[in-house]
């Protein structure tokens, strides 16, 4: 019995996402059909094998993906909504930049201490959305919303203040990383044939991902932390300082955020610059909820929205079709999840009630039978 629970429960979490993209699919064949676009087309395109190099570029964009998700999912799991982590990552982002532009220390050591500056910068900047909640009551949605308009227009004029010029550009980036700080990518031509390299940092996803699930699920504190998300008023009869859990929470979820930026730093980029990619705190929000805030779930999340972005390119070529469909499709899983996990809780309540009513009516049918024999 305890068996088939546990293989049910399996099966409802992973029901959720899927009949999530199913409801998307069909919602945007239906767009697809009244705008009078090549539906065929269009999935022909999406959901065809994608080249070598697509791969390295999926596997990539889903390792920053993933950072993003694991930072938001950490606020959801406190029952927080860090809509700040696109402003927490370009602060950290331009910190580390600035910082191992210098090449104060030698090789590994600055990579190490650009990350931790950059764990700090934003845990440092998510740390004033907790302090305005546990002191004022003030919203984190409102003010954390508020706090990337500010980091956004903060760091242009930092970095029009700090950027090197570069004669003939009109680029505008912080100094580069020396070329001893720069963290090489992982070849993957003994699988594939490509001479794309997936980022050195997929590591630092992977510890990321590991920690995230060690602390929630095997120390006391993810414990309080998970109990005082489902439930201040048990947690405070408990002992559990909210407060401090709010603070913290916002803390570790803006330093997870401070990493988001850092396989591009490191990896690709090696400068912050006015062309920093926009929007990553947004699709981890997509994600973390796709992926039920389950580090395994998330990121498989991270690969699909990967996968969208990698093949929507050709759309427009393929199809006629712009590629801005893919961030409507990406829009509708959203608004499906939401649906989609309401419907299966309540199906897995009534499967829960219908198990308990067959248990306790096999109890009491087995005492009458041994009476009666």
């Amino acid at each position: 019995m305890t068996t088939r629970l546990g293989v049910r429960r399996i099966l409802m979490g992973a029901a959720a996402p899927l009949l999530a993209i199913v409801v998307a699919v069909v919602v945007t064949s239906l767009i697809l059909l009244v705008a009078g676009d090549p539906v065929g087309a269009v999935w022909a395109q999406l959901f065809k094998v994608p080249l070598p190099r697509q791969i390295v570029a999926i596997i990539n964009a889903g390792t920053v993906y993933y950072l993003s998700a694991i930072a938001v999912a950490i606020g959801f799991k406190m029952n927080l909504f860090n809509i700040g982590v696109d402003g927490q990552y370009r602060v950290a982002s331009f910190a580390a930049a600035l910082f191992a532009g210098q090449g104060w220390l030698p090789g590994w050591l600055n990579v190490i201490v650009a990350l931790l500056v950059a764990m700090a910068s934003g845990a440092l900047w998510a740390g004033i959305a907790g302090l305005l909640r546990v002191t004022r009551g003030v919203s984190e949605v409102i003010s954390t919303i508020m706090l990337n308009a500010i980091a956004t227009f903060l760091v242009a004029f930092l970095l029009s203040k700090t950027a090197v010029k570069v004669v003939g550009s009109n680029a505008t980036n912080t100094k580069p990383i020396p070329e001893g700080s720069r963290v090489p990518g992982i070849s993957l031509d003994g699988l594939i044939a490509t001479p794309s390299r997936v980022y050195g940092l997929i590591v630092l996803a992977v510890v990321v991902g590991f920690l995230y699930w060690f602390v929630l699920n095997k120390t006391r504190f993810g414990f309080d932390l998970r109990a005082t998300g489902r439930s201040e008023t048990a947690a405070v009869a408990s002992g559990v300082n909210v407060k401090r859990m709010v603070f913290t929470s916002m803390l570790l979820s803006g330093a997870a955020a401070g990493l988001v930026g850092m396989p591009l730093l490191f990896g690709q980029d090696y400068v912050y610059g006015d062309t920093v990619q926009s929007g990553l705190g947004f699709a981890g929000i997509a994600i973390a909820l796709l992926g039920r805030n389950n580090p395994i779930g998330i990121a498989f999340a991270a690969l699909l929205f990967a996968f969208l972005d990698a093949q929507g390119n050709g759309l427009q070529i393929t199809a006629g079709v712009s590629d801005r469909l893919v961030l409507v499709i990406q829009g509708v899983i959203v608004l499906s999840v939401v649906i989609a996990y309401e419907v299966v809780r309540r199906a897995g309540i009534r499967l829960e009630q219908r198990t308990v009513a067959a248990q306790l009516a096999e109890q009491a049918r087995t005492p009458l039978e041994g009476a009666r024999s």
